[in-house]
């Protein structure tokens, strides 16, 4: 076949593969996706919704996508393979479900140069859109849109929601599309801003009013509702111990469980569940993550601890500290980009405040800045976790100040932000007390009070009294620093 014979072929076929719905259409982008990360992390989702065949096929047609992502053409057609196999083996060879699956088929053979092949596929979907001629608002398509934006990277939640909203207004009592719309309203509402009615709280009380054996959703909102308000601690824990008892074996309950009961303050028995998760999933970064963070609130409490016995308190507190840090590694190796567990990992290098610990910290903080920055994703976490590192490990906390400040500058709204407001407030009242025009006290001031709803918020989500007394007399410290309110 000539060149130009070729060139034709691309440019007939272009715009038919141009009008499909599959993941090439839906801009999901290379350069947003750490791609081992999300290879691994749909790996392990095929594991856990085994029993589920949609599911499985769903997540087989996602490998497929990044497969071909990572160059892996043969592997990606293997996939593939799997999730058609699978649709046809429980919905026929004529459905919806295989709208998404053909479209990935047809761009792959295009992209290999297998026209035939593409042609094939766009023949049957032909075949298929004059059964359900409207796919491209077809609930079945819009779900398994939003499950792809789900689990593909953190910048696609927003658009995870306003898929499966679309898909829920179509199929109103599809269990799957209003779980995904609940997990998806989790992940985006942050704690500091929920309310009892919340847009998550009011879909994961529907979503399980459809599927009342959807453990997982029960945890979800066992956890949120705990978030909301300390009020709440009763009917959170019925919740949890419901899930546990329908689920004790899915990784996905227990981790939430263990979660829960390590904020709740049983971290020995968030502990013990997240150990018998550990066993069914032990690829999962999330796990040794949260593990981790069982270990440094046991170090936290050691510490906190009133003990004669200051040498076994001492050897307690560092051996809670090692086990934390290797969990922290092991969660940090299993996915390089986890940008929380580096920074954790770093912080607690520094504690050890060792010559090598700190240097390793300060290595560990410079690769998870470059990360952060490369994804666009999270760098305002990683100012916080340094400032924290400068002030209490380093004790400089002229790069502390530095450091928070870019942070609450960046993202007021995160709980970090709020955290960064507060350690600034906390370190500006020391320094107007001993000064009341210090400079740099009243740009920190400043800063703050440009900030101040965002204060306010903490404040009220604050155990400290002084918070609401603090953000009122904002003004009253401005009055003299020349700052316009």
């Amino acid at each position: 076949m000539s060149d130009s014979e070729m060139s034709s072929i691309q440019d007939s076929l272009q715009p038919k593969l141009d009008q499909l719905e599959c993941h090439f259409t839906w801009d999901i982008k290379k350069d947003d996706l750490v791609l081992t990360d999300v290879l691994n992390r749909l790996e392990e989702q095929v594991e856990l919704d085994l029993g589920r065949e949609q599911g499985v096929a769903r997540t087989h047609c996602s490998l497929g996508y990044v497969n071909f992502l990572l160059g892996h053409n043969e592997e990606a057609l293997t996939h593939l393979l799997k999730s058609e196999t699978l649709i046809k083996e429980n919905l026929g060879d004529n459905c919806e479900t295989l709208i998404v699956t053909y479209g990935n088929f047809a761009w792959i053979n295009y992209h290999m140069k297998n026209y035939a092949e593409c042609e094939s596929y766009l023949m049957k979907l032909q075949k298929i859109n004059k059964t359900f001629p409207t796919e491209s608002s077809s609930s079945e398509v819009l779900g398994e849109k939003a499950w792809a934006y789900l689990k593909f990277s953190r910048k696609y939640y927003g658009r995870a929601v306003e898929v499966f909203q679309k898909a829920v207004e179509l199929d109103p009592e599809n269990s799957e599309w209003n779980a995904g719309y609940a997990t998806a309203l989790y992940r985006i509402e942050t704690g500091t801003s929920c309310t009892v009615d919340s847009p998550a709280i009011k879909q994961l009380r529907q979503a399980i009013d459809i599927n009342p054996d959807d453990d997982a959703l029960r945890a979800l909102l066992g956890l949120k509702l705990l978030l909301c308000s300390k009020k709440l601690m009763k009917e959170s824990e019925e919740l949890m111990e419901k899930a546990l008892n329908g689920s004790p074996e899915k990784p996905h309950v227990t981790r939430y469980v263990g979660k829960f009961f390590r904020n709740q303050g049983s971290v020995d028995r968030s502990i013990a569940l997240l150990m018998k998760a550990l066993e069914r999933s032990p690829n999962s970064s999330f796990i040794h993550h949260q593990l981790a963070m069982c270990y440094k609130t046991k170090k936290i409490n050691l510490q906190k601890e009133k003990r004669q016995d200051r040498v076994n308190k001492t050897k307690e507190i560092n051996e809670a500290r090692r086990q934390c840090i290797w969990y922290l590694e092991k969660a940090t190796s299993l996915k390089d980009s986890f940008i929380f567990a580096m920074c954790e990992l770093a912080l607690q290098y520094g504690e050890r405040r060792e010559r090598r610990d700190l240097s390793e910290a300060d290595k560990l903080f410079d690769r998870t800045f470059k990360s952060a920055e490369k994804k666009n994703d999270s760098v305002h976490v990683v100012h916080y976790y340094y400032a924290e590192f400068q002030q209490y490990s380093k004790r400089c906390e002229d790069l502390a100040i530095k450091h928070y400040m870019k942070c609450l500058s960046m993202n007021p709204h995160s709980s970090e932000g709020r955290k960064s407001a507060e350690k600034l407030k906390k370190i500006a009242e020391r320094l107007l007390n001993a000064d009341r025009n210090d400079w740099l006290a009243n740009e920190i001031i400043g800063l703050i009070y440009q900030n101040r709803e965002d204060t306010k918020s903490y404040a009220a989500t604050s155990d400290n009294e002084e918070d609401d007394e603090y953000c009122s007399n904002l003004s009253e410290c401005l009055k003299g620093c020349n700052i316009n309110s």
